[in-house]
């Protein structure tokens, strides 16, 4: 775990109030760049970050974080308004604590961090499985199209004789495809 709070009285605090939770708190950061640099460094499996934070701001660095998929951010702040709230959740927050807060605060909203980014990382993987597969579709049907115009195939054939080839050639039907599309024996 990784805390970045620009306070050092509250960072030593919170990083005290998690370890005696039984946490691993393995760097602390006094700004946004800082933690940004300590969380691709050490790849911690989540951070908890105050909003307000000299340089770049806690919800700025939240946002990389997650964009490149680093780590789940708890953001901590005083401020509860609307905007920074949405701000926040815009940015992919996973979780928000407002100060002054306990252990029976921060805990908790620790555990919903991690169960959703848990989610999220299982729908991002789930997304990209299906963004493959339908892309796969898509050049299995282009092929067999090429085949059925070239060796006067029916669908049916198309489709076999693409299998065929994959399983002779022991490659990928999604390779087979290319290759009848780029007009290359599948070798």
């Amino acid at each position: 775990m990784l805390v970045a709070e620009d306070e050092a009285l509250i960072r030593l605090d919170l990083a005290e109030m998690l370890e005696e939770a039984g946490y691993d708190v393995v760097g602390q950061a006094a700004d946004g760049e800082q933690a940004i640099e300590l969380a691709r460094e050490l790849r911690p499996d989540l951070v908890v970050m105050d909003v307000k934070m000299p340089g770049m701001d806690g919800i700025s660095a939240a946002e990389v974080l997650g964009r490149d998929g680093i780590a789940p951010v708890v953001m901590l702040t005083a401020f509860s308004d609307r905007a920074l709230v949405e701000r926040a959740r815009d940015a992919g927050v996973m979780a928000y604590v407002v100060k002054p807060f306990t252990a029976n605060d921060v805990l908790p909203a620790i555990d919903i961090a991690r169960s959703r980014w848990q989610e999220r990382q299982a729908l991002e993987s789930e997304v990209a499985d299906l963004a493959e597969r339908f892309e796969t579709r898509k050049r299995l049907d282009r092929a067999k199209g090429l085949l059925q115009q070239q060796l006067k195939l029916t669908e049916a054939e198309s489709f076999r004789w693409i299998q065929k080839a994959a399983m002779d050639r022991r490659l990928s039907m999604r390779e087979v495809a290319d290759a009848v599309i780029s007009g290359m024996p599948a070798k």
